[in-house]
């Protein structure tokens, strides 16, 4: 297999030559993609070239994701199977590299794999922002996949070139490695985890292109949109070959296997905790009638525990809870509650009481999925560790 090493570069002055030099005695095969840099040092494409460093140029800044697109399609054209992308602030170690060539050439010689460089975070000077933020997205791409990713967010990775190829990709920042990852593994790549060594430069010496606010939106409007992809009747294009996998309903004719495999599935004491937020949140909602189909509709597309999302929502059944989702519906309403609620006031005016009971659940329903995923997650996770 043929790879290339990708090295993004944006005012990265400090660093940049000696990532790049460092990358090219580890793996003849380098390109840079300078994404409209303004600072960069002297004679820098001359540099390049006489070290057999290949450097595409953007005339102005379009983001990190617009430069491993353009590096993208520059391997397809090539010929490369994978591109092996890390960045140009020495955050990475060219030294790692063999570790990914190594892990594909055993693992996924059919190009089929996306491989993502685990960082070591035992190391100093990590921000707490880095940790909370790896955290934070290791649990939606877990929603959004069913995939249990350790490092989501790590920049360090192989990408199967023309199986990435295929996907329609949006986004040109940073949210481009969380869509590309994501819309991979639902086109049926597989995860492979490579544990890399990590540099954090002092506070004082970080350069960092990340906006915190700006940034921060363009990841959250983008898992919006992903887990709402997820929820969608529709398929997924399929990238690689499928290997045709048992399915569960074979064990309708074993009950009791049909039974450990259900409790069993995705049990961690994370999903579980998923799984009821799912499940609270939905029950509390006015959909009369439909309150089981549309939970097991939705554990179903995400893949969560459908025993505990369906046990889970016979707390919410009526009266109690849609009492009092129309008490604070109605005082949202008319600033005071209704005094004259009974089940049967209720029932004969419940045309009436639709709108308020919406209203309610609007904010009844997020605090008790909230409540109800910790109190799961701490029960789960208390279990585990008696184990």
């Amino acid at each position: 297999m043929r790879f290339v090493a990708v090295i993004p570069v944006f005012n990265n002055k400090g660093t940049i030559l000696e990532v790049a030099l460092e990358t090219r005695h580890v793996l003849d095969d380098v390109l840079v993609v300078d994404d409209g840099s303004t600072q960069l040092p002297e004679a820098f494409a001359e540099t390049l070239e006489r070290n057999g460093i290949k450097l595409i140029t953007h005339p102005l800044n379009q983001g990190k994701g617009a430069a491993l697109k353009t590096a993208l399609q520059y391997c397809l054209e090539a010929g490369f199977d994978y591109m092996i992308a890390l960045d140009g602030d020495g955050q990475h170690s060219p030294q790692d590299i063999p570790r990914f060539i190594a892990l594909l050439e055993k693992k996924a010689p059919l190009a089929d794999a996306i491989a993502i460089g685990i960082r070591d975070f035992d190391t100093m000077n990590v921000p707490g922002s880095s940790r909370f933020g790896r955290a934070f997205s290791n649990f939606w791409v877990r929603l959004e996949t069913g995939v249990n990713c350790k490092d989501t967010q790590s920049g360090f990775r192989a990408y199967p070139v023309k199986a990435i190829s295929q996907l329609r990709l949006r986004c040109t920042r940073y949210n481009f490695e969380i869509e590309v990852l994501v819309k991979a593994l639902w086109g049926g790549c597989r995860l492979l985890e490579v544990p890399v060594s990590v540099k954090y430069e002092p506070p004082g010496k970080r350069v960092s292109h990340f906006k915190p606010f700006a940034d921060n939106l363009r990841l959250s409007l983008l898992h919006a949109a992903l887990v709402c992809r997820r929820l969608a009747p529709w398929g997924f294009k399929h990238l690689t070959p499928q290997k045709k996998e048992e399915s569960p309903i074979s064990l309708w004719k074993h009950p009791i296997q049909l039974l450990k495999y259900l409790l069993k599935e995705n049990s961690s004491p994370e999903m579980l905790a998923i799984s009821a937020a799912v499940s609270s949140f939905f029950a509390c909602l006015p959909l009369i009638g439909c309150h089981i189909v549309v939970i097991t509709y939705v554990c179903l597309r995400l893949r969560l525990n459908k025993v505990l999302a369906l046990g889970l929502q016979n707390l919410y059944m009526p009266p109690f809870t849609p009492f009092i989702c129309i008490e604070i519906g109605h005082f949202i309403l008319h600033r005071q509650f209704l005094r004259t609620m009974t089940l049967q006031t209720v029932s004969t005016e419940l045309h009436l009481r639709l709108l308020e009971w919406l209203l309610g659940s609007l904010i009844v329903a997020p605090v008790a999925a909230i409540l109800s995923g910790i109190v799961v997650y701490v029960i789960s996770h208390a279990l585990n560790a008696k184990k």
